[in-house]
């Protein structure tokens, strides 16, 4: 059986070894412990999975004011884990905690199929700026 919880005080190294244990890792700075513990030091919301054993096997981290939005950034459930309903869970679960926001997250690659098959209604107006330097001087853009 699998438990959820609210886990503000995860520990960076629980969070990295799911990170590893799921696809994520490859787009998260698991080799900079001190940035993950600043990332989940800084969220509001970590909603957690693990098993009767209390192994951690998914973790939901978002970024929210509760009441308008909820960015989900971090949606990571162990492959060993994987098609069994905890990435859906993680997601009802950071959703009760703030029913009135708006649910938001940026699909990995490899998920961006899944999001609408479990009800999620895909955006196509999101930007993302990884560089302050693009702000004076974008990158051209084919139209």
């Amino acid at each position: 059986m699998i438990h959820y919880q609210i886990e503000a005080d995860l520990s960076a190294e629980a969070f990295i070894q799911v990170l590893k244990a799921s696809t994520l890792a490859e787009r998260r700075p698991v080799n900079e412990p001190e940035r993950i513990e600043t990332m989940l030091r800084q969220a509001d919301l970590i909603v957690t999975a693990r098993t009767d054993e209390g192994e951690l096997v998914g973790v939901a981290r978002s970024v929210t004011d509760f009441v308008y939005c909820t960015y989900l950034s971090d949606l990571a459930v162990s492959l060993l884990h994987q098609k069994q309903g905890i990435g859906i869970e993680l997601i009802r679960q950071t959703k009760l905690t703030a029913p009135q926001a708006n649910l938001i997250l940026l699909s990995a690659p490899a998920a961006v199929n899944y999001y609408p098959k479990i009800g999620m209604t895909h955006h196509p107006h999101a930007f993302c700026l990884r560089n302050i330097e693009d702000l004076d001087n974008p990158p051209a853009v084919n139209v």
